[in-house]
């Protein structure tokens, strides 16, 4: 008998054909990135004053200066209320002038925004402000809230349908809601559309790894995952100068509905993992799939090894959490993707609040992953899963850390640590994709990579919650997040180690990891 490793051993591991479909699979992670823009690149707290055009009809020639001295309140230090204006009345010009107003109430006209950094933002279209500034952060956990039910849905779903199939549904899914949000009209239309953005992202993200690595030999397994996170990378640094010269959010979103375009197209032909068919034992069109690949990357595969190819048990959640072995990993692996997605997101929806301009921390938070990524390819090889795993995670916690001792004001050192901390997480991202696929068997990876993707998509839907407790205390937010980063990169050390090994096909194989 014969396994899929032997087989690829004989088609090439890393031949045109995985290179073609890694690639296929990577693209739509570039424009990933995007998504975040409208939610992200905003001005929270624009400089802003109710519309006061009613008074106008009183007197169309007045001044912009005297306009705002009629029919705005002033706060105490003297400038105009940015929440409230004077009740409008139906009196002459010279009444006004001559009795003033003085009773006042919420804006009812909408705002005039002022000094604005973008031409449009979901925050001047929508009016979030004054009493519906909370909606941002609302947005941020609902559209984490759809990455985690994509996720939910779409990697059990990619167990019993195939990686292909799951793949394919969330990128059409993604490319529908991101054009059909530069259409929304209002605030409530946005917010459903981008749960559904989310859903689709979330679906994506967790299938199209899986869907690459199980095509790749050992010598080159790592780079499924790194290679798929250098695309988000190069996605974040080129949104920071899309945002830069588009400053209108509608625009960006038609923007990265284009490029998802053309990944609806492409998608339906991308191969589907052979391991899946021979775990479902559909082995006439897994043997097919085979010399497809061998004849694109003009390789050979012998008659009888396809003869003998195993056909693969099949499993699933029963099977995860029956073995002690694979939930002791599970368990790690899960508390290590929630922690770095919870500090990896934390700094991230921070970022307007670390004191640079907001474009350049964007560019340098994508900028270092690249090289984030880039090592992780390379010393995933030299030093391994585990210890390059628990240095990420514990690095990057105490990176977080080190940002409660700096003094207030000091903007560049705290953005310096905020990247510092954000190479190790990111760093440490990749890892766990890769050791998540090398830990458990092709009958339960698909599920314990989508409940370990879940993990991950909760902390970062409890990201933004956990930045609001810092209105309570500034410290609160990050001491959380280190904390937990921290835990989890002890407990890493209870991981076995995988590098240069074949992938299991079985719990037996599992239990005989050391």
């Amino acid at each position: 008998m014969s396994d899929f490793g032997e087989i690829l051993g004989h088609i090439g591991e890393f031949g045109l054909f995985q290179q073609l479909t890694l690639i296929a699979l990577c693209f739509p992670n570039f424009v990933q990135a995007f998504v975040f823009a409208s939610f992200v690149f905003i001005q929270s707290d624009p400089e802003r004053h109710c519309n006061t055009d009613w008074i106008l009809k009183a007197d169309p020639n007045l001044t912009s200066d005297e306009q705002l001295d009629l029919t705005l309140p002033r706060e105490q230090d003297g400038t105009f209320s940015r929440c409230q204006m004077f009740v409008p009345v139906d009196w002459n010009i010279s009444a006004i002038r001559e009795n003033g107003l003085n009773e006042t109430t919420s804006c009812q006209n909408g705002w005039v925004y002022r000094n604005t950094l973008y031409t449009s933002t979901i925050v001047t279209d929508f009016d979030l402000v004054c009493d519906q500034d909370n909606w941002v952060e609302m947005i941020q956990a609902v559209f984490m809230g759809g990455v985690l039910l994509g996720s939910l849905i779409f990697g059990p779903f990619a167990e019993s349908f195939g990686r292909k199939l799951a793949t394919q549904i969330p990128g059409v899914i993604m490319f529908v809601f991101v054009a059909t949000t530069a259409l929304c009209p209002n605030i409530h239309l946005y917010v459903a559309s981008q749960f559904m953005v989310g859903v689709g992202a979330g679906g994506y993200r967790v299938n199209c790894i899986i869907l690459a690595t199980e095509w790749i030999g050992v010598s080159k397994r790592s780079w499924g995952a790194c290679v798929t996170q250098l695309f988000g990378a190069i996605g974040q640094c080129v949104l920071a100068g899309l945002m830069y010269f588009v400053r209108d959010w509608r625009v960006t979103q038609l923007i990265t509905a284009a490029p998802l375009a053309l990944t609806v197209i492409y998608i339906w032909f991308i191969p589907e993992s052979a391991r899946w068919l021979l775990n479902r034992g559909r082995m006439d069109e897994a043997k097919q799939l085979i010399v497809k690949a061998a004849t694109v990357n003009k390789r050979s595969v012998p008659d009888s090894l396809l003869e003998k190819v195993l056909s693969l048990k099949k499993g699933g959640i029963k099977v995860l959490f029956k073995s002690n072995t694979l939930t002791k990993y599970f368990s790690i692996i899960s508390l290590s993707w929630f922690s770095l997605s919870l500090a990896t997101f934390c700094l991230y929806f921070n970022m307007g609040n670390l004191g640079l301009s907001i474009f350049m921390t964007q560019f340098l938070f994508g900028a270092i992953e690249i090289p984030a990524h880039l090592l992780c390819m390379w010393l995933l090889e030299v030093l391994g899963r585990k210890l390059l795993l628990i240095f990420t995670l514990l690095v990057g916690g105490l990176s977080c850390i080190f940002i409660l001792a700096v003094p207030e004001g000091y903007v560049v050192a705290v953005t310096s640590l905020a990247v510092a901390a954000r190479f190790f997480l990111i760093g440490a991202a990749s890892i766990c994709n890769v050791f998540v696929q090398e830990l458990f068997p092709t009958s339960t990876r698909q599920t314990a990579t989508a409940l370990g993707a879940i993990s991950g998509r909760v902390g970062a839907l409890l990201a933004p919650l956990l930045n609001v407790l810092g209105t309570y205390h500034w410290f609160i937010p990050t001491t959380v997040f280190s904390s937990v980063t921290l835990i989890s990169g002890a407990l890493g050390f209870l991981l076995p180690e995988t590098s240069r090994k074949e992938l299991p096909d079985s719990t037996d194989e599992v239990g005989n990891k050391k």
